[in-house]
C-alpha cells in the first residue's frame, strides 16, 4: 500500500464522507471562531469590570459617577451599565416617591437585575452552539465511517478475492471522518466549560456589586444628607 496524506484520503474518500468531513471542518472553524470571541469579549468585560469597580470604591460621589457614565449611555457594559440602571432608577422613584424609601430600594435592585440579566444574556451568545458542536460532531463522524466502511466493503463485494492491500485504503479514507470529528468536538467541549465558567463568574462579580451598591442606595435612601440632587 502506498503512502498517503490526509488530502488523499479526503479525494478518494466517498461523496457523502467527503460531505460529512467537509461539515466537520466547518464545525472545526466555527467553534475555533466563537472561542477567540468569546474569550477575547470576556477577558475584556473582566477588565472593565475590575476598572470600573476600582473606581466606584475610590470614594468619588455616586452623582458624579452617574453623570459621569450619561454620555457614553448607549456603550456602557458590566458593572457600569448595571450601576447606571441602577441609580437612573433610585434617582426617578425617589423623586416620586420620597416616603416610600423600600420601594425606591426594591424598584433600584429590579433595574439592576434586569441590566445583569442582559449583560450576562450578551456574554453567553454563541457559547451554546459550542456545547451542540462538542455534542454531535462524534457522531456525525462515526457517521461518515460506518457509511465509509459500508462503501468499502459493498465495493469489495465485486472482488473474488480481497486482500488487506484492498481493505485498508477504504477504512482509513472512513476512519478520517471520525478522526476530524474528535478535531472539532474535543476544543468544543472544552471551551464550552472553560467559557461558560468564566461568566458564572462575572455573573457572581456583578451579582455581588448589586448587594454592595444596594446597601449602599439603602443608607441613602434613609439618610436626609445624602439624598441626590
Amino acid at each position: 500500500m502506498t503512502d498517503m496524506n490526509i488530502l488523499d484520503l479526503f479525494l478518494k474518500a466517498s461523496l457523502l464522507v467527503q460531505i460529512v468531513m467537509l461539515i466537520l471542518i466547518g464545525f472545526s472553524i466555527a467553534s475555533w471562531a466563537i472561542i477567540i470571541q468569546r474569550t477575547r469579549i470576556l477577558n475584556a468585560a473582566s477588565r472593565n469590570a475590575e476598572t470600573f469597580e476600582d473606581k466606584f470604591w475610590s470614594g468619588v460621589e455616586l452623582s458624579r459617577l452617574y453623570q459621569e457614565s450619561q454620555p457614553r449611555r448607549e456603550t456602557l457594559t458590566g458593572s457600569e451599565q448595571i450601576f447606571h440602571a441602577g441609580f437612573k432608577e433610585f434617582i426617578r422613584l425617589h423623586r416620586t416617591n420620597n416616603h416610600a424609601a423600600e420601594s425606591v430600594i426594591e424598584g433600584a435592585s429590579r433595574a439592576m437585575r434586569i441590566a445583569m440579566n442582559r449583560e450576562i444574556e450578551a456574554l453567553e451568545n454563541h457559547i451554546p452552539f459550542l456545547g451542540t458542536i462538542g455534542s454531535v460532531s462524534p457522531y456525525i463522524g462515526l457517521f461518515g465511517t460506518v457509511w465509509g466502511i459500508m462503501h468499502a466493503f459493498i465495493a469489495l463485494g465485486a472482488v473474488k478475492q480481497a486482500t488487506l492491500q484492498m481493505v485498508a485504503p477504504g477504512i482509513a479514507e472512513a476512519l478520517i471522518a471520525t478522526a476530524i470529528g474528535l478535531f472539532a468536538a474535543i476544543p468544543a467541549v472544552m471551551a464550552y466549560n472553560r467559557l461558560n465558567l468564566r461568566v458564572s463568574k462575572l455573573e457572581q462579580n456583578y451579582d455581588n456589586f448589586i448587594e454592595e451598591f444596594t446597601a449602599i442606595l439603602h443608607r441613602q435612601a434613609f439618610s436626609k444628607e445624602n439624598q441626590p440632587q
